[in-house]
């Protein structure tokens, strides 16, 4: 029987779509997204996020998902996630990476009746989402620390796609739980190593050599174990577009893992309309690449958190997520997705952190106590 209109919960606007629709699903509760990019030269839903209720069809059995003829307005109905190994590949599209699909993703099907197993096709890397290499490097081991089983974790990247036209594809294998574990979690520990890869796709691999060479120049005077891997790829696990990039992760003495990630490409087709192709700008230099990631990942470092910014929104995803007990964490300056997610918590969980500045590190430690979030669809064995 559908639920009559006052029995959803209602939302406006189009910011933090992939929480809503998360924790809509996980709690059983309908939703109503109202005034969806109203104001905008192009109004309501975008093809990601039409793509991303698709993916959470797929693996839940009877979704349902109405949206009026604008995309102004979106009904949702949860139905229950199954997980399972799904046959057909994903398509992400081109116009946001595979990183977008896979935090959303990745904690909902923990949450499944049976282990997930899914191919995603799309952009494996760019430079607006995470790529799918710091997810492996850095996501799975935050989800180890919550109980999950990390044995049964992978992420294997069968060919790189990088816009505007993408060709990437990922095979992501996931565990179920029944539920997570609490974490006291805010000793960050000091750096011990640093782990890289370049990537090039379509182009020399000439560009990897200088951005090496430009990382290193910087991390190795204060870092002694330093190891960057090259992936150079021709043919069609090059995907359909060039251009190179590449990501490093800091790995500390407590075990937490410090991520930075970047790649050049040439727009996409939105960002470059109205350019000849021989005229589209040229991809930022490698020594530039490589100089700017390697800052960037002391600057991350210098923040005191047990995980980097990309990644704090996930942390409090599980923390809420977590038996009613309390989880402790330590994180650097707050991103603006990582307060964002607090008020998703809160507004959808009715779960509330206690926030606490600590002035010798310049770090912010948070606590809560978790919803006691249990998977009721797992099979019992």
């Amino acid at each position: 029987m559908l639920k009559t209109e006052k029995n959803y919960k209602r939302l406006k606007g189009s910011q933090s779509f992939r929480q809503r629709l998360l924790l809509s699903t996980l709690y059983s509760t309908p939703i109503i997204i109202e005034d969806i990019r109203t104001d905008e030269t192009w109004p309501g839903l975008h093809s990601h996020e039409i793509s991303l209720l698709r993916l959470f069809e797929t693996v839940c059995d009877d979704c349902r998902v109405v949206i009026n003829q604008t995309g102004t307005k979106l009904k949702y109905v949860p139905g229950t996630i199954m997980g399972g190994r799904i046959n057909r590949p994903h398509d992400c599209g081109v116009s946001r990476s595979i990183g977008y699909f896979l935090e959303p993703l990745v904690v909902l099907c923990l949450f499944a009746k049976e282990p997930l197993t899914i191919t995603l096709k799309g952009i494996t890397n760019d430079s607006k989402d995470p790529s799918v290499d710091t997810f492996k490097a850095t996501a799975f081991h935050i989800l180890k620390r919550f109980g999950v089983d990390f044995e049964a974790l992978s992420l294997k990247i069968e060919s790189r796609g990088l816009p505007p036209n993408g060709g990437g594809e990922v095979i992501l294998s996931l565990p179920i739980v029944q539920s997570l574990t609490a974490v006291n979690w805010i000793d960050e520990g000091f750096v011990k190593k640093i782990r890289g890869v370049t990537f090039s796709t379509k182009v020399s691999s000439q560009f990897e050599n200088s951005m090496i060479r430009a990382a290193r120049g910087i991390i190795n005077p204060l870092v002694s174990d330093v190891h960057i891997f090259t992936d150079h790829r021709t043919g069609p696990p090059a995907g359909n577009s060039p251009g190179y990039g590449i990501l490093l992760v800091a790995e500390t003495t407590s075990g937490c893992y410090i991520s930075v990630d970047t790649a050049a490409s040439h727009g996409r087709d939105e960002e470059t309309s109205g350019f000849a192709d021989d005229v589209k700008k040229d991809l930022m230099p490698p020594e530039d690449i490589g100089n700017g990631i390697a800052n960037a990942l002391l600057e991350e470092i210098g923040q005191s958190g047990v995980v980097d910014s990309t990644y704090q929104g996930m942390l409090f995803l599980l923390c809420a997520l977590c038996p009613q007990d309390v989880s402790k964490v330590r994180v650097g300056k707050l991103s603006q997705y990582g307060i964002k997610t607090l008020r998703n918590i809160r507004d959808l969980l009715d779960v509330k952190f206690i926030i606490k500045p600590d002035p010798d590190t310049q770090s912010v430690i948070l606590k809560c106590i978790g919803c006691g979030m249990k998977n009721l669809s797992r099979k019992i064995s």
